[in-house]
């Protein structure tokens, strides 16, 4: 009941009871004439204020349906502004994060789109001036013919490299390249791999050697030509930056149900920009020194998804002129 109502209910029961007292007053004192009129009238106001004290004192007890309604309505507007200012804030939020991870993706778009041109574009083009210069009459002078076909045959099989990175890679993105695990010694991997790059380490006189003597076999559940793979890359990638005189070291150690295996070099290292984005595809730290080594950009993408295929985990430390460290890890 809303508090005007209130009132009008209590003076109107007042009324009633007191009209009532009175009416009673004159029956009762119909025979005494003296005081015919003020007992009615005494009676009337004094069962008016009782009357009207009692109710009002219950009436006001209960509380007001406007009040009542006024503040579950005012309950429900702010919750339902704060509702909506919360949806608000996240639906902006959300529209701000994709609007960033939009740009982000141009930005890779564009960035990867024309290290592909770069690094397609460098060999064709130096085929077309190698076979140019044999179709101009090179071709019959003993002295250039074979060195330019050799060297014609190397940027072909710099394109072949990088096509073939790139469907690799294309395959684990695509969940089609299956794992073989097998359990193997990874210390006896890595000696095989060592052998594959002595005559690249040579040349370079690198050292590439293990942190310690590792008497007892190191078994790990992997596939193995596939970390064959990822330990040659990071063995020649080590080689490439790595300083002449230089050192490549790999050591395990062992962290609950993983082997961890770290690949170490004492060369020019890695800068804090460059770190979050080595494993980029055709991302260069060094981009005119890699791109003289002959390396396609693509290795350390590869790394990467080979150890991800795995469920497991690479990361990188470096810094300038101390050297890098890539760390993975590999079940027991």
């Amino acid at each position: 009941m809303k508090t005007p109502l209130k009132r009008e209910f209590t003076v109107y029961i007042s009324l009633t009871a007191a009209i009532a007292s009175g009416l009673i007053a004159i029956i009762f004192i119909s025979g005494n004439k003296e005081y015919y009129l003020l007992y009615p009238i005494v009676s009337i106001l004094l069962v008016f204020m009782l009357t009207y004290i009692v109710t009002w004192s219950f009436l006001k007890k209960i509380p007001s349906i406007s009040t009542v309604d006024e503040k579950a309505t005012w309950k429900n507007l702010d919750k339902s502004f704060n509702e909506v200012n919360q949806d608000a804030i996240s639906l902006a939020s959300n529209q701000v994060r994709e609007i960033d991870r939009l740009k982000g993706m141009e930005q890779y778009r564009k960035e990867y789109i024309g290290n592909v041109s770069h690094e397609l574009k460098t060999p064709i083009f130096n085929i077309q001036g190698y076979v140019l210069t044999l179709l101009d009459g090179g071709l019959e002078d003993a002295s250039i013919n074979r060195k330019y076909l050799e060297r014609a045959e190397k940027s072909i099989n710099r394109l072949i490299s990088i096509v073939e990175d790139l469907e690799t890679i294309s395959r684990h993105e695509a969940g089609e390249l299956k794992l073989d695990k097998e359990h193997f010694n990874i210390v006896q991997l890595v000696e095989e791999v060592f052998e594959a790059q002595e005559v690249r380490a040579k040349k370079r006189d690198t050292q590439l050697v293990f942190y310690k003597k590792y008497k007892k076999p190191i078994i790990v559940y992997a596939d193995k030509m596939k970390i064959f793979q990822v330990l040659t890359n990071l063995v020649t990638n080590s080689i490439y930056y790595g300083k002449t005189g230089g050192k490549t070291r790999i050591s395990f150690s062992e962290v609950k149900n993983k082997i961890l295996v770290e690949v170490h070099d004492n060369g020019i290292g890695i800068g804090e920009a460059d770190i979050s984005r080595v494993f980029e595809r055709f991302y260069r730290a060094d981009k005119s020194r890699s791109r003289e080594q002959g390396g396609t950009g693509l290795g350390l993408a590869i790394v990467k998804h080979i150890i991800e295929a795995h469920g497991e985990t690479i990361q990188v430390k470096s810094k300038i002129n101390k050297g890098s460290s890539f760390i993975f890890s590999l079940p027991k």
